[in-house]
């Protein structure tokens, strides 16, 4: 008997089967085996992750850790190095005007791993869980696997979540309400009094707010993004994920981080012990570096992203049949000008244009599955890979096709 034969009689858990495929490996199967010409190449819009290597110095602090120190070789703390949660305690406390102690920071194999570890002490299936539209598609996925019910928020053309909206979509299962800032894929940076009016929500319905803040590092503002964490009682609330993946160009090696009450972060000790053990050595050796070391180089990084933000807003002031409805951090989220779903305008720009971009499809419900209509005219353009003059070529090719 053939392993593929095989497979097919083998059970698959529903839940499994009914989750859509990982998006981003869709996309690139769009571009398998396509020859584009030389002097027009290829340029990769799909995936928001930095591409070039961490830093020299960061790089060899890890390389030397392999060689120099045994115990990075080693299962360590399945809630991570103590000196790590140690360091975030210290500046998220500073940064934010807070006080975060280290048994309230638990460092995971990346960010996503910190959502599903959290998540899955709030919610079983049958629970339901609030997600702003356009949703990040590994979060939906997740639930989806969980057999928790994902129940959509629906925005705006200003791409912001309405509380009072929240508020009416509350009930007796509802565990937990998912925010993410700056935004993946819509690009906005939610304004601190809203934030503020979210957790006072969450906490008068007695649930928990999420606050994914992967990009925080290139939020547009200095200072502070929010005041949640000076409020003493933070953690009968609020939870908390960081990643370290774009902040230090550490994406393979998978260092993330949960910030939640001390009971929480009990809880989910036992989800990463029977997942991954422990979150690598080595990624964390780099991430704890980097945050020692890498002030200077990081807010230089910061500078260069909203750099190149500035360069998607004036290029699609050029493009008067597109609009830009978000762009911050990494990402650029329009409504294209063409008479047809997102998902065949994607692929029409690998053709057309040789550009691959994420259709909102892969965000949020179509109108067949009850959505409003936005996933199918929006496109998600993550620029974090393109130079000025690369994100003047997009804009070039996108002026040259005819809606």
């Amino acid at each position: 008997m053939g392993p593929q034969r095989g497979i097919k009689m083998q059970p698959i858990n529903p839940t499994y089967r009914k989750t859509f495929a990982p998006p981003v490996m869709e996309a690139r199967r769009w571009i398998e085996g396509k020859v584009f010409d030389s002097g027009r190449p290829l340029i990769n819009l799909s995936q928001a992750a930095p591409v070039d290597p961490p830093p020299a110095d960061l790089a060899r602090a890890m390389a030397d850790a392999l060689m120099e120190n045994p115990a990075s070789h080693l299962y360590g703390p399945v809630l991570g190095m103590p000196e790590l949660r140690a360091e975030l305690a210290a500046q998220w406390s500073q940064a934010y005007g807070g006080v975060i102690g280290p048994s309230q920071v638990a460092v995971t194999a990346g960010c996503n791993q910190a959502f599903t570890a959290v998540m899955s002490t709030l919610a079983g299936a049958g629970d339901e869980v609030i997600v702003p539209l356009p949703f990040y598609f590994n979060h939906k996925m997740w639930l989806d696997m969980e057999g928790v019910r994902t129940v959509t928020l629906p925005t705006g053309d200003d791409l912001l979540p309405d509380p009072d909206r929240a508020a009416a979509l509350i009930t007796a299962r509802t565990r937990a309400i998912v925010l993410i800032s700056p935004n993946n894929p819509a690009g906005v940076e939610y304004p601190a009094p809203l934030l503020r009016a979210f957790c006072d929500l969450a906490r008068a319905r007695g649930i928990a707010l999420i606050v994914d803040e992967t990009y925080r590092d290139f939020h547009s503002r200095t200072g502070a993004p929010h005041d949640l964490f000076t409020d003493p009682d933070w953690d009968d609330t609020l939870i908390h994920l960081y990643s370290f993946s774009k902040a230090y160009r550490l994406t393979g090696h998978r260092v993330g981080a949960a910030m939640a009450s001390e009971a929480r972060l009990a809880e989910v000790e036992k989800f990463l012990d029977t997942v991954a053990i422990c979150p690598p050595q080595v990624g964390q050796i780099g991430a704890l570096w980097g945050m020692r070391n890498l002030a200077g180089w990081l807010a230089g990084e910061r500078l260069e992203i909203l750099a190149r933000r500035d360069a998607v807003v004036a290029g699609f002031q050029r493009l008067p049949d597109w609009q830009l409805l978000g762009c911050g951090a990494y990402f650029a989220y329009v409504r294209h000008p063409y008479d047809r779903p997102s998902d065949r305008v994607a692929k029409g720009l690998v053709e057309d244009a040789a550009l691959l971009v994420l259709p909102g499809t892969m965000f949020g419900p179509t109108r067949a599955q009850g959505g409003t209509g936005q996933a199918e005219a929006t496109l998600r353009i993550a620029f974090a890979n393109a130079d000025a003059a690369g994100l003047s070529e997009v804009v070039d090719r996108l002026a040259a096709l005819t809606p």
